[in-house]
């Protein structure tokens, strides 16, 4: 079910809490932030330094994709490098929490009128659903961002790279360069304090089987085979 907005600083503060995907108290996802900040900078400033450190250090792979928990955790993008939407946005929540911004990950279903033959074909179509994004406390209010396609794949795509300025909601580009319509939401589904694996992994059993398990475990050696955990 999705979260409410709290009313409450007692109810805050499960956003600042470590999940099992939002693993900010994680080594890795706990460096990646430190290496990333800056002593003495604003909550707006750290949030856009972290956004752009995941948006073009963590590349986007729209096919590493499978049912593996591993797929969808934060630290786990950060071991391999690279991940699709879904871990990008978690990891951006993971590292807000290590440095106190309250973070959580939203999902909308969204139409890419620009997205590959190859990809359309294994999905089975341009909707994707539970497309996700960082949903950030700042200044008083939820502000949305999104890091999941990284500098040089806008470059090489003609899209423009998406900014975030911590007091904006930054959303995925309805138009390519050219004027070509690109991001269409379709559908919302919330926000949510921890990634509902349970309820994506089933519509991605369902609707996108192929998809999910194209890659049949072709990273047990970069994830060091950790299996289902």
């Amino acid at each position: 079910m999705s979260d409410t907005q709290p009313q409450s600083s007692q109810a805050m503060t499960v956003y600042l809490q470590p999940g099992r995907f939002i693993d900010a108290d994680d080594p890795r996802v706990i460096a990646f932030t430190d290496q990333h900040s800056v002593n003495g900078e604003s909550e707006v400033a750290a949030a856009v330094r972290l956004y752009l450190a995941v948006r073009d250090e963590v590349v986007y792979d729209p096919y590493r994709v499978g049912p593996d928990p591993r797929y969808f955790r934060a630290s786990d993008c950060l071991t391999t490098g690279s991940g699709f939407c879904i871990p990008k946005a978690a990891l951006l929540a993971a590292c807000a929490r290590v440095i106190g911004i309250p973070a959580r990950v939203g999902y909308a279903d969204v139409r890419n009128h620009l997205s590959t033959k190859k990809l359309d074909e294994l999905i089975g179509g341009n909707v994707y659903a539970w497309h996700s994004y960082t949903d950030l406390y700042l200044e008083g209010k939820w502000v949305k961002a999104t890091p999941a396609f990284n500098k040089q794949l806008c470059e090489r795509f003609g899209v423009h790279v998406l900014a975030f300025d911590g007091r904006h909601d930054s959303l995925l580009q309805a138009y390519n360069t050219a004027g070509d319509r690109h991001m269409e939401y379709v559908r919302q589904r919330g926000v949510f304090k921890d990634v509902p694996y349970e309820s994506i992994l089933a519509d991605f059993e369902a609707h996108y089987p192929r998809w999910l398990h194209h890659r049949a475990d072709l990273d047990d050696a970069l994830f060091g085979h950790q299996g289902n955990v």
